[in-house]
């Protein structure tokens, strides 16, 4: 069996996740935040939510979470406090400074994709998204546990 990186789905999508992750850096160092930030601004958008609810819709492992949670928690960006509901859980929100950059995070995803859709038909972009949505949902079935 060759392996062949020009058709190898792994290698390909890594390579097209790496180049949108350094585009992405490149827009977001100017307002002090990192690709990393991402999920829990995304998870935390629409108001507080506990570490472990941020984890799972990142798909990251919870000692990961923690540890991205304690640098935005130093830097200024989310706080956290337990949980008057369940003790064992920590609520998790982000600061007043971490939403006024909200805007400017939005307007910086915006124009990567608006670059890179530019370059293909909006019928191509379309399906592109769709085929990485369906790829993605294939994905995590084959990662649950068969019976």
């Amino acid at each position: 069996m060759a392996l062949n990186r020009e058709t190898s789905l792994g290698y390909l999508t890594n390579w097209a996740g790496r180049l949108l992750v350094k585009e992405l850096e490149r827009h977001l160092a100017p307002i002090g935040l990192t690709p990393a930030h991402m999920p829990v601004l995304l998870a935390l958008e629409q108001g507080e939510a506990s570490q472990k609810a941020i984890a799972e819709r990142a798909g990251v492992e919870q000692a990961t979470m923690t540890a991205t949670l304690g640098r935005m928690e130093r830097d200024g960006l989310v706080t956290r406090r337990p949980n008057p509901d369940d003790g064992r859980s920590i609520l998790v929100a982000l600061t007043p400074g971490a939403r006024e950059k909200l805007p400017l995070v939005e307007a910086a995803v915006s124009a990567i994709n608006t670059k890179v859709l530019a370059q293909l038909t909006p019928e191509e972009g379309q399906q592109f998204i769709a085929l990485t949505k369906k790829v993605i949902a294939i994905l995590l079935t084959l990662d649950r546990p068969h019976p």
